[in-house]
């Protein structure tokens, strides 16, 4: 177990703090996709579903190729057929959103490059003859990345995300690991693939609450979380001025008590 980096973990705690005191601008997102491993032609991985959750509300949007094809009054087994069309209708939309909530700011699980993350999505539409409206570095949140910034890098197993779940009991329905939605892209189930999207940015938003909150169970230690050093224990009294009074107070009373019967 590495003890995480005092500085780093200062920083992750304020921008968790920033998020949790903003919510009503913050928003949590994921997305689905054809699997990004295995691509002899070099093609980029198609997008089935993104979903958007408010934090304050909890109210959830979602963009699926499914639901498009449905309004359009396209057969599911027409979909592959017309995969280009809805997957582009699909981001249409997605992006329109994107456009209409500058001030947004997203919190994801590892959507950090173009294989995997918001610029795999842009890329995508560009594809597809799109031109994406671009969500600033800046209004870009990595839960994952945070956790390890406040908690070290063996705060839980691997897979991070669905052993940290274990480890908080969290169950939630319909949620596939990466294989399994790569599976179900193979197999043609849009249906749970947008199901597992959706239970995503749910468990995401829960993580993100507990953290907040200081209630999420991890594998590191008091000791650890501070340093595993005097100076963090020196440093945690100092943050918390009510037990450091406490000790004072039980010091003096000590030395009175000494004093007495010396």
């Amino acid at each position: 177990m590495t003890a995480p980096n005092p500085k780093r973990q200062r920083a992750a705690w304020a921008a968790i703090d920033d998020l949790a005191s903003d919510a009503e601008n913050v928003s949590v997102i994921h997305y689905s996709c054809e699997s990004f491993y295995d691509r002899p032609n070099g093609a980029s991985p198609r997008i089935t579903s993104v979903a958007v959750r408010k934090l304050d509300t909890g109210q959830t949007l979602s963009f699926s190729i499914h639901q498009v094809a449905e309004r359009e009054g396209i057969p599911f087994a027409e979909i592959e057929a017309s995969y280009d069309k809805l997957e582009r209708m699909m981001l249409d939309a997605f992006f329109e959103h994107v456009g209409s909530h500058k001030g947004m700011k997203y919190i994801h699980w590892n959507m950090r490059d173009i294989n995997y993350g918001f610029a795999a999505i842009e890329h995508r539409y560009r594809v597809l003859k799109g031109e994406p409206k671009i969500i600033d570095d800046d209004r870009k949140f990595d839960l994952a990345r945070l956790l390890i910034d406040i908690y070290g890098p063996g705060y839980t197993g691997h897979p991070r995300l669905e052993t940290l779940l274990e480890q908080n009991h969290i169950s939630p329905l319909n949620f596939l690991s990466g294989k399994q939605e790569a599976e179900a892209f193979e197999n043609r189930n849009y249906v749970g693939l947008h199901q597992s999207t959706l239970s995503k940015v749910d468990v995401v938003s829960n993580l993100f609450g507990r953290t907040a909150d200081r209630q999420l169970k991890t594998n590191t230690t008091w000791w650890e979380m501070h340093g595993g050093k005097l100076h963090g224990v020196v440093q945690w009294l100092a943050e918390n001025k009510i037990v450091a009074l406490a000790l004072a107070v039980a010091g003096v009373v000590l030395g009175l008590i000494a004093l007495k019967f010396s």
